[in-house]
């Protein structure tokens, strides 16, 4: 079911950012910054897993859900970044580059739960 989305993109990108939020949550641990790197941490690699997930959706209903679920975690996550910014915990260079790359999951996620739900209406 899930072959016939093209997702190779969005898994790539999902598993890939799910490291960079290892790295910023093991770098927070450093700074004894502890409480937020792991909501960091959790949402941050959620997004991944609901996104590998989804490949075995059962229907398209559920990849939809799955995604969906990965989108409302990636919108945390961004949360989780502008406070940890806003805290003066990260810099503005690492800020500015991990968000970008949030804010391009939300994008992707968007534009494949959108295109799924129109194709599937016709």
């Amino acid at each position: 079911m899930a072959n016939y989305y093209n997702t190779g993109a969005l898994q790539k990108k999902s598993y890939d950012f799910a490291l960079r939020i290892v790295n910023a949550h093991n770098y927070l641990l450093g700074k004894n910054e502890f409480v937020l790197s792991k909501q960091l941490l959790r949402s941050g690699t959620s997004i991944g897993a609901n996104c590998r997930e989804s490949k075995n959706a059962q229907s398209t209903l559920d990849f939809v859900n799955k995604l969906n679920i990965a989108l409302k975690e990636a919108d945390e996550t961004a949360y989780w970044l502008e406070l940890l910014h806003d805290g003066q915990f990260i810099t503005e260079e690492s800020f500015e580059s991990i968000y970008k790359d949030c804010i391009e999951l939300v994008k992707l996620l968007t534009k494949i739960i959108k295109t799924t739900k129109e194709k599937n209406i016709q």
